[in-house]
């Protein structure tokens, strides 16, 4: 592709981009403060004071005085800065509590895409290789075990089994506390702990993948240019890397594409099970602290990652097929 090109489809992306995550933002804002509740008397609850006029200097402090959208256009303003706000509970900015948990969610995320995405292409590509055969059978079935169960029972039973009964791995935190550990033993100390939750996080979609990549490789290897490949004597292993595989991991890109935002969304569950401390354990604390600063602070980085996501699921597509233009 021309770099021309390509600037002007990013340029476009971008722009784009832009107006879905302030559409979101603004969604975002008005459904958080239609709530029931009032941020007010949690703080007011939380200082041990809850007279009215400690409550009205809260409100006035905070903006929840002011009318809805004075204090829209006030938070919108925020963003464009990368003011995100500030939390009455951690009293921190939310800026700084989202910076400092987020390298732990894009690792959690990060390494369950990454087991998905290898393993399920694999089982994928095994059982479309020995269709019709048990391989085939064994592999549909565990795959349809892991979608269908619960993603926080799942850590659960790994729990139980890999730290309570066997005593293999840590059960919960990213690494051990006390242990004072530095360079590459605190990077294998880490490592041991992002085992479990990652391969939690990343059963589900390992399950999506496995099946979407069989039914993809089946349809891609009964079209007619496999058939002229197998009728020239090129060899199986290659018809299959560079003809079957390559066409049929484009829907698979995509789908994992869409869902490697649900990622996010999903660590939630499994930070909690884990006491991984990510953004997913941020929100859900803001939530039951009704601090809706990092609430929404949250909600911004998910939607900003969610489109990040999508536009490199797009350059991915020309680079893997280059039938595919970006335009």
């Amino acid at each position: 592709m021309g770099a021309e090109r390509l600037l002007r489809f990013l340029a476009q992306r971008l722009v784009k981009a832009a107006i879905v995550v302030l559409a979101i933002v603004v969604f975002q804002f008005v459904l958080i403060r239609l709530a029931p509740g009032d941020p007010a008397s949690v703080i007011a609850g939380q200082s041990g004071a809850a007279d009215a006029e400690f409550m009205a200097q809260l409100r006035a402090q905070f903006g929840l005085d002011r009318p809805m959208h004075e204090q829209l256009w006030i938070y919108v303003k925020g963003i464009l800065t990368l003011d995100l706000g500030f939390s009455h509970r951690q009293q921190l900015p939310v800026a700084t509590l989202i910076w400092d948990r987020l390298p732990a969610t894009l690792l959690l995320t990060g390494a369950a895409f990454l087991f998905a995405i290898s393993a399920g292409v694999a089982l994928g590509v095994a059982a479309a290789r020995r269709v019709g055969r048990p391989a085939d059978t064994v592999i549909t079935v565990i795959a349809l075990t892991f979608y269908a169960t619960p993603i926080f029972w799942v850590g659960l039973l790994l729990v139980l089994i890999f730290s309570v009964w066997l005593e293999w791995l840590p059960s919960f935190g990213m690494y051990t506390v006390g242990a004072d550990l530095t360079g590459l033993a605190y990077a294998l100390d880490v490592g041991r702990h992002l085992i479990l939750p990652s391969i939690t996080l990343g059963l589900f979609f390992l399950a999506i993948y496995a099946r979407l990549a069989r039914a993809s490789m089946l349809e891609v290897a009964d079209q007619d240019f496999v058939r002229t490949a197998h009728a020239k004597g090129v060899p199986e292993g290659r018809i299959i890397r560079a003809h079957v595989l390559r066409n049929a991991l484009l829907p698979v890109i995509t789908f994992a594409g869409i869902q490697a935002g649900q990622l996010v969304g999903g660590s939630i569950l499994v930070e909690t099970v884990f006491a991984w401390p990510g953004i997913g354990r941020l929100a859900f604390d803001a939530l039951l602290q009704r601090d809706y600063a990092v609430l929404l602070g949250v909600f911004f980085c998910t939607a900003v990652m969610v489109v990040l996501f999508n536009l490199i699921t797009d350059l991915l597509y020309a680079v893997i097929d280059p039938r595919v233009e970006v335009a």
